[in-house]
C-alpha cells in the first residue's frame, strides 16, 4: 500500500552521499566475497546520528539499510548484460527521508495499512489512534515506526551471509496503541540473492502488531526510465479484499476470477491496473489492495509474488509467512514528491507488495487475528530473491 499522497493524508541513488567513518568488518571467506560495512549516513534535524550499513554479495546484489525507518536506502541488482542499477525508489540523503511524506522502502509499525476510524477495542476498552488518513489510521499513525530512527542492534557476516538487526522500543501509548513493545527487523542478504527480512516484537500489555516492508520497487531501474508496472505479475492468491470509499476492507474476499484483479497466471500489470473496475476507481485508478494468500499465515515462508521485467531481464520472488499481501500500483504519486536523481515520482512508477497481516483486522474478527499478548511472540519471515531472466 501506498506512499500516501492521498487526498486525505498529509503526510537509491546508486552510491550513498555523505557516508562517513566508514568500517569494514571482517571479511572472514574471501572467496564468498560477502561484507558487511557499517558508516554515517546523516544527521537528523534533532541532533542524532543516522547509520547505514551495506551488504555486498559475490554476485553483484547489494542493500543498503540506514537506521531512519529501518529503510532499504538503495537495493542494487545486475540486469541480463550484468550492469547493476538501483531498484528502490528513495531519496538521495538523509533530509530527503525526514522531511518527505511517504513510506519509500522503510518498515511500518506497529499496525501497518488502515485501522477503520482511527480506533479499536481490546477486552472491551476501546483505544482511539492518531489519524494520520483521516478518518483513518494509516501505517501505524502519523508518527509511525518509519519516522523513527532505529538503535543497529548487531551487524553480522559469515562466510556466505551477511546481515544487520535494528531495534525499537515503541512506549505504551505510543499513537495510542496500547502497551510497550520492543521490535527488531534482521536484514540479510546471501549469495543467492535473497534479502530476508525476519521481524519479532514483544510487548507488556495486550496490544496488536502487524508489520511490514513497504517496498516500492521498479525491476527497470532507478531513476526510473520505464513504468514499474510494464512487468508481469503473478500472484499466489484467488481472492482480494474489496474497500469502500476510504480503502477500509468491507469484510468479505471478492474472487479475482474474471476481475482485472486476476493474477493467478502472469498478467501484465499496466493493463491491468488500467482497466475498468469500481475497485481501482476507488484506488485512483490503479491496484491497493490486499490479497488472500494461499495458506494464511504458516511458519515458513511460502511463494506469494513473482514479477518479472522482460527488458531489463530482472526477475524477483517474494515468499512470506503472512495471510496477506498488499499490492500498490503507485496510484496516489503526483510528481509532488522528488526522489533520487531529481527525478518527480509519478503514477505506476513503482510497485509496492507489503507481505503483513489483514487491514483493519482489530475492528474484523473474521480476519486473522493481529493481537499480541504478553509472553508471546510476533514473528515475520518474508524473503525478496531476485534473479535474471533466461
Amino acid at each position: 500500500m501506498n506512499i500516501s499522497i492521498r487526498p486525505a493524508t498529509t503526510i537509491l541513488l546508486s552510491t550513498l552521499v555523505g557516508l562517513s567513518a566508514c568500517s569494514q568488518l571482517p571479511a572472514g571467506d574471501k572467496a564468498s566475497a560477502i561484507s558487511a560495512s557499517r558508516a554515517t549516513f546523516g544527521t537528523l534535524s534533532n541532533g542524532a546520528k543516522v547509520e547505514a550499513v551495506t551488504l555486498k554479495n559475490a554476485a553483484g546484489m547489494s542493500a543498503t539499510l540506514i537506521s531512519y525507518g529501518a529503510t532499504v536506502q538503495s537495493l542494487r541488482f545486475p540486469d541480463k548484460q550484468g550492469n547493476a542499477a538501483d531498484l528502490v525508489v528513495g531519496y538521495d540523503n538523509l533530509a530527503g527521508y525526514e522531511t518527505t511524506p511517504g513510506f519509500t522502502n522503510v518498515t511500518v509499525g506497529r499496525y501497518a495499512n488502515r485501522i477503520a476510524k482511527g480506533t479499536f477495542a481490546l477486552d472491551g476498552k476501546s483505544y482511539p489512534l492518531s489519524l494520520s488518513e483521516p478518518p483513518n489510521t494509516l501505517h501505524g499513525g502519523t508518527i509511525g515506526w518509519d519516522k523513527r530512527n532505529w538503535v543497529v542492534k548487531s551487524v553480522d557476516q559469515t562466510a556466505d551471509k551477511a546481515s544487520v538487526t535494528f531495534t525499537l522500543t515503541s512506549p505504551d501509548g505510543d499513537q495510542g496503541f496500547p502497551g510497550t513493545v520492543v521490535a527488531d527487523v534482521t536484514y540479510e542478504l546471501n549469495n543467492n540473492n535473497d534479502l530476508t527480512i525476519r521481524y519479532g516484537a514483544t510487548t507488556d500489555k495486550p496490544t496488536v502488531v502487524n508489520l511490514t516492508y513497504h517496498s516500492m520497487i521498479n525491476l527497470s531501474g532507478i531513476p526510473a526510465s520505464r513504468l514499474a508496472t510494464d512487468a508481469d505479475l503473478t500472484i499466489e492468491s484467488d481472492a482480494i479484499l474489496p474497500v469502500d470509499k476510504t480503502l477500509i476492507p468491507t469484510g468479505t474476499p471478492l474472487p479475482v476470477a474474471g476481475t482485472p484483479f486476476d493474477f493467478r497466471t502472469p498478467a501484465n500489470v499496466t493493463a491491468r491496473a488500467r482497466a475498468e473496475h469500481p475497485q481501482l476507481a476507488l484506488a485512483n485508478g490503479g491496484i491497493d489492495h490486499n490479497y488472500v494468500l494461499r495458506g494464511g499465515k504458516t511458519a515458513t515462508p511460502k511463494p506469494a509474488v513473482t514479477l518479472e521485467d522482460r527488458q531489463s531481464g530482472r526477475g524477483l520472488k517474494i515468499a512470506t509467512t503472512e495471510p496477506g499481501m498488499q499490492v500498490y500500483t503507485g496510484n496516489f504519486l503526483k510528481g509532488e514528491i522528488v526522489g533520487k536523481g531529481g527525478q518527480r515520482l509519478t503514477k505506476y512508477q513503482s510497485i509496492s507488495f507489503e507481505a503483513q497481516g489483514y487491514p483493519d483486522a482489530p475492528n474484523q474478527p473474521a480476519f486473522p487475528s493481529t493481537r499480541l499478548d504478553p509472553g508471546q511472540n510476533y514473528s515475520q519471515t518474508t524473503v525478496f530473491h531476485f534473479y535474471q531472466l533466461k
